[in-house]
């Protein structure tokens, strides 16, 4: 950084000028001001495909449940046989829709379609009139992450020659005060990498109040009327600047659009189970999104990153409402992105998905663990969601979104109530005498009718509908070269489907089992809380595996030894079920591990694997960059032993606590106290908490008691920096 040494030069800055723009909470129960009245960007015929896509289902669903009233002879039901005919035709329905979407998707790729906005990969770039802002929402992530994806992202911007049309925002909420120093003297050198200081910006909130959904409405209200459009980035998200500016220019050509989500292609996978979700995703995920975004038109879903969303619109009518009651269910949204997708659906706005646009990547967690991790956070923002569901005005597509938001979750206990009435259900048959000659006048006896044949037949439909759209998609990817070769071919790419199917089949017990765990946990009261989330290495020692998940192997084990206790047929049925939990802990553990073999011989590879696009490179490349420079250095040594970085530290603090008008900060009242006390900085240091450090460090004088005990004094702020 030039300029005197302690002090940033005249003019620096770290944000740009405000520009407000008010983003008032949306109600629930009134319906708000109308956005557009017309959708011309809506494709045309979305009735019939609706009918063909919920009316199949429907239809689908039906003859199962006939099929599988017969096969229980549900002339003469139990208790149980009720309850098990209905969860099944609440769990067939689900299987049925995701089935028939996938065939539309099908369709609509082997057909040649899948375009929407006039999103063409093969067009010339187009020009752009407005201004796009990125946002990177960031929370304790490591700094060298971000900083390399946004790196890259920027010189993938800048090859397209708009880059002038972006600018790039890092939000902070990062509550660890060493991690929010790492991050400011990562962007300053951000800045410097890219010899770009007019486009690239910092902030950090001291409260991370609503979490990522405040985090970005802060942003808006305090410079969204700069930006036309806003594109929302995640901490592993990487987007090309192809990508970026294509969306940027749909975006200004129709008027009517208010959010505009891409497909995300999983990469960096390290794990065996990384891999395995990232050849999942780039296999099936393409046919699956193409077929969502074809009967789901212009009433698309946000996923919450890696989307353009018109920022005026997104302001209007997308302030998410504190939910009443207690935690878990009541207090702020947690999973915003369907309920803002909604908001802005309700006020006219078109919401689209492009699953056909390339360029747009994030990465997954590294192991069974950590999706356990996020699944818990999201399933108690997904079963929020009932709350908004009654909401007044809301369109029955954006209802059915919020609804299988909380099926993805609810599903799971379903399964297992429904393996567990099936076990009673046959020691019922097994061992309670029916009654063949009822009351009454009756020539003849009325024999059971139990038709095993029947249920046979009836699991192998169940399975097609889960396995055949695997086999579509992978038949898709081996139409064009680039894909066939990219997945290994089609003999290896068979061989990773069938390791990817198995592998995933033995899972599935045991994310059923967990999921059901947290929705029962959630159900009781208990908030999930919010930490960030593991994207590397997932591996654990052996004992923490063991004490995660040996619950897991005990049901199964419990579950299969009454299953053989019933009838050995029936353990045999329970099998994939009983195994993949009996296998929990050393599955749990092996997954996490990087999959060497597999990796030589070729199988669960990508495309983007075997030829990285330019933007992936980079970010790669970068990362072993910054990882190689970065210092692990204490927060307040390291602000004391780098002025240009203290100076600019102290330029960026908020505005000072007005007295008698702002509300006292405990956590600075008592870490002031604690410092005065201290004769050194180990002794501040180790009687501070986190809050209270970090507390200090975003107060002048705070700053000044820690770095004062370092033995360095800091330095007043420059009257130019006030306006930051």
């Amino acid at each position: 950084m030039d300029g005197v040494a302690g002090s940033p030069p005249p003019g620096w800055h770290a944000l740009p000028e405000p520009a407000p723009l008010e983003m008032p909470v949306q109600s629930l129960r009134r319906m708000p001001e109308p956005g557009p009245t017309s959708r011309p960007s809506a494709p045309g015929g979305m009735a019939w495909r609706r009918v063909l896509v919920l009316g199949g289902s429907v239809l689908l669903t039906a003859f199962a449940a006939h099929e599988m009233g017969l096969a229980l002879d549900i002339r003469r039901p139990t208790a149980l046989q009720i309850i098990l005919l209905l969860l099944f035709i609440a769990l067939f329905g689900w299987i049925a829709l995701s089935f028939i979407s996938a065939l539309c998707g099908f369709g609509s790729l082997l057909a040649g379609g899948g375009r929407r906005l006039g999103i063409d990969a093969a067009a010339p770039l187009p020009e752009l009139a407005s201004r796009t802002a990125l946002l990177m929402p960031v929370y304790n992530e490591p700094p060298e992450r971000v900083m390399a994806g946004l790196q890259a992202i920027h010189e993938s911007l800048a090859a397209t020659g708009r880059g002038a049309h972006f600018d790039i925002f890092i939000l902070s909420d990062t509550t660890d005060p060493d991690a929010w120093v790492t991050e400011e003297a990562a962007f300053l050198a951000l800045r410097e990498r890219t010899g770009d200081h007019d486009h690239i910006f910092y902030r950090r909130r001291p409260k991370n109040t609503e979490r990522k959904a405040g985090n970005i409405a802060e942003w808006v209200q305090r410079f969204g009327a700069s930006y036309p459009s806003m594109l929302i980035l995640d901490a592993d998200s990487v987007m090309e600047g192809d990508a970026l500016v294509r969306i940027a220019a749909a975006m200004e050509s129709h008027p009517d659009v208010g959010l505009i989500q891409t497909l995300p292609v999983i990469v960096g996978g390290k794990s065996f189970f990384a891999r395995m979700q990232q050849f999942a995703g780039r296999v099936y995920g393409p046919m699956i999104a193409a077929g969502i975004a074809w009967w789901h038109g212009a009433e698309g879903n946000y996923w919450g990153h890696n989307a353009i969303i018109r920022t005026r619109a997104f302001a209007a009518h997308a302030g998410l409402p504190t939910l009443r009651g207690r935690k878990p269910f009541g207090g702020h949204i947690l999973s915003h992105d369907f309920v803002e997708a909604a908001l802005l659906r309700r006020a006219g706005w078109a919401i689209h998905m492009v699953p056909t646009l390339q360029g747009s990547y994030e990465e997954s967690p590294p192991s069974l663990t950590d999706l356990a991790v996020r699944d818990r956070r999201w399933c108690q923002g997904n079963l929020q969601h009932a709350a908004v569901l009654p909401a007044r005005g809301l369109h029955p597509i954006s209802r059915l979104h919020l609804f299988t938001g909380i099926g993805s979750y609810i599903t799971a206990p379903l399964w297992l109530l429904f393996l567990v009435v099936g076990v009673f259900g046959a020691l019922e048959v097994r061992f309670i005498r029916p009654n063949y000659f009822p009351a009454g006048p009756s020539l003849f006896p009325d024999w059971p009718v139990v038709d095993p044949v029947r249920a046979m037949w009836l699991f192998i439909g169940t399975m097609a509908l889960l396995l055949v759209p695997k086999l579509l998609a992978w038949g898709l990817m081996l139409l064009r070269q680039r894909d066939r070769d990219g997945i290994g071919g089609p003999v290896r790419s068979f061989l990773s489907m069938l390791v990817e199917t198995v592998v995933a089949g033995l899972l599935a017990p045991v994310t059923m089992l967990t999921q059901s765990a947290d929705v029962v946990s959630i159900l009781l009261g208990r908030d999930s809380g919010w930490q960030p989330q593991q994207r590397d290495d997932g591996h654990l020692p052996m004992r923490a595996v063991f004490r995660l998940y040996w619950r897991h192997t005990l049901f199964g084990l419990l579950f299969g030894i009454a299953s053989w206790l019933v009838s050995p047929y029936l353990a045999l049925w329970m099998l994939p079920v009983t195994l993949g939990l009996a296998l929990a802990v050393p599955l749990a553990a092996w997954t996490a591990r990087s999959p060497a073999l597999l990796r030589r011989i070729g199988l669960l590879a990508i495309p983007e694997e075997a030829a990285p696009p330019a933007v992936l490179d980079r970010a790669v490349t970068f990362r072993r960059q910054w990882q190689a420079e970065a210092e692990d250095t204490e927060a307040v040594r390291r602000l004391a032993t780098d002025p240009a970085l203290r100076a600019a530290h102290q330029a960026m603090l908020p505005p000072p606590r007005r007295p008698r008008l702002d509300p006292l900060d405990p956590n600075l009242v008592v870490g002031r106290a604690k410092a005065a006390e201290a004769k050194t900085l180990e002794e501040a240091l180790a009687g501070l908490t986190r809050a209270e450090k970090a507390a200090l460090l975003a107060d002048k004088e705070g700053l000044e008691q820690l770095v004062g005990l370092a033995g360095v004094r800091a330095q007043p702020s420059r009257p130019v920096m006030a306006t930051v």
